[in-house]
């Protein structure tokens, strides 16, 4: 990499981490803990691209990217952030940031992006911006700070402000419809109507034309579009190729595979490619286990603003969350934390209690889109050659051998000591190991043990 970059971030750490990494590839890096320092910079023709956080002690990263665009048009600006929420990701987008990655970032990654960012002579025209909204609410329910939320909460925001029919996919509970309300709320069209309808709403030959006439140009969501028959389908596509003098934004969700089930004729090829201009996958619970305790957290401060006791969960009930497979996702979750936030006999929530509330673990369905053939060794695969990719013509820190063995390693003790209740005599004979190699695996892990009663 060839070129200067300005760091600002008030960790020290960070901006030292950087200035490193930046310098030995070539760059050279002017880092600092303040905006006003940065501004002065960029002011001065300093710097080709910018890395900048967004809370800092004398001021917001995001509020200064219209300044930054005015005095340098075209100097691209990396946010980075710890706030974890869709909003950030949005705000970046409207405020027309080059990139934003959430923190914890992958330092490689980060390093692609930079690299990318320098080779770039001048940012290509972004979307519009969308002007502010008082009555809009601060906090959308779509928390997350895993890898899988960041590249959803990217993607909503570059389809915002397009006019690209959009797909959203993911089993039950996981908040389609949210999403499809937050693109909406964001876009240029949310002083315009959000309509959703099923296919009662289509039954009757005059039910297009009054769909229409509600949604007035603003957005039609259409509700699980793969369970529609093919009557009402057709007068889907009729209704998208002949929308009338106000043109509506098209969104549908589903929880199906809608790919195979077109293959299979359960669903229109026509109305297939017209709905697929942009898809979008939400993920399951089980994809983003690390985004459980944010998650469990927001809930239970919104029973608290709600009335209900301060509560907190306990180790061990926190341990039974992580684990659990979780078949309703973030909407079985919240009713969860809501039942334990009034029932339970002290401030913090017991593993019992958890147990009870939960019951025995349900056998689960396939992942969505993935069918119940696909192989361990093929997933493993997967996630390997896309955490090469997010490297791009980089090679991973050494040691990647060690460190994927400890990513499978943990998770199959950890699940294997929790189906035999803590029992490191049941496990170790279950895993097929020697019981002292079991418990030096335990340490070498920091894998913390409980002894219970089976849940089962």
């Amino acid at each position: 990499m060839d070129g200067t970059v300005l760091v600002a971030d008030d960790d020290r750490t960070i901006r030292t981490v950087l200035t490193q990494a930046l310098t030995r590839a070539g760059c050279k890096v002017h880092a600092t803990s303040s905006l006003t320092t940065l501004m002065r910079w960029v002011g001065e023709g300093k710097g080709d691209v910018v890395i900048s956080d967004v809370v800092m002690p004398d001021g917001n990263g995001l509020e200064m990217l219209p300044k930054i665009a005015q005095d340098r048009p075209g100097l691209p600006v990396i946010v980075i952030s710890a706030q974890n929420t869709i909003m950030t990701a949005i705000q970046a987008a409207e405020a027309e940031a080059y990139d934003y990655l959430p923190k914890p970032f992958d330092l490689p990654d980060l390093m692609k992006r930079t690299a990318k960012a320098l080779d770039q002579k001048r940012r290509a025209p972004s979307e519009p911006r969308i002007e502010s909204d008082d009555d809009r609410p601060e906090d959308l329910p779509l928390v997350g700070r895993t890898p899988a939320m960041q590249a959803l909460y990217r993607l909503v925001a570059k389809v915002m402000n397009t006019d690209l029919p959009v797909m959203i996919s993911g089993e039950s509970g996981t908040g389609k419809s949210l999403i499809a309300r937050a693109i909406h709320d964001f876009s240029d069209r949310r002083t315009l109507p959000f309509v959703t309808v099923t296919s009662a709403d289509l039954q009757e030959l005059e039910g297009p034309a009054r769909v229409m006439a509600r949604v007035k140009g603003g957005t039609l969501l259409i509700d699980e579009v793969g369970d529609i028959e093919d009557e009402i389908q057709a007068r889907i596509v009729r209704m998208m190729d002949a929308p009338g003098d106000h043109v509506p934004r098209f969104m549908a969700t589903s929880q199906s595979d809608l790919a195979g089930a077109m293959e299979k004729g359960r669903v229109r090829q026509d109305l297939y490619y017209r709905l697929c201009g942009a898809p979008i996958h939400v993920p399951s619970l089980r994809e983003r286990v690390d985004d459980i305790p944010l998650l469990t957290a927001h809930f239970l401060a919104k029973a608290e603003r709600d009335g209900a006791p301060k509560r907190w969960l306990s180790k061990s009930a926190e341990e039974l969350f992580r684990v659990y497979s979780w078949p309703g996702n973030v909407r079985q979750l919240e009713h969860a934390v809501r039942r334990l936030s009034l029932t339970s006999r002290s401030d913090e929530i017991t593993r019992t209690e958890v147990e009870m509330v939960l019951g025995s673990q349900p056998e689960m369905e396939p992942v969505l889109g993935r069918g119940d053939t696909e192989k361990l060794s093929a997933s493993v695969e997967r996630h390997l050659r896309r955490y090469f990719d997010l490297h791009g013509n980089m090679l991973p820190p050494p040691g990647l051998y060690q460190r994927i063995l400890r990513e499978v390693e943990a998770p199959l003790i950890e699940i294997a000591l929790d189906a035999t209740g803590g029992n490191q005599a049941k496990c170790a004979d279950l895993l097929g190991i020697n019981r002292n190699t079991l418990r030096k695996k335990i340490t070498d892990l920091d894998i913390q043990v409980t002894r219970r009663r089976k849940l089962m």
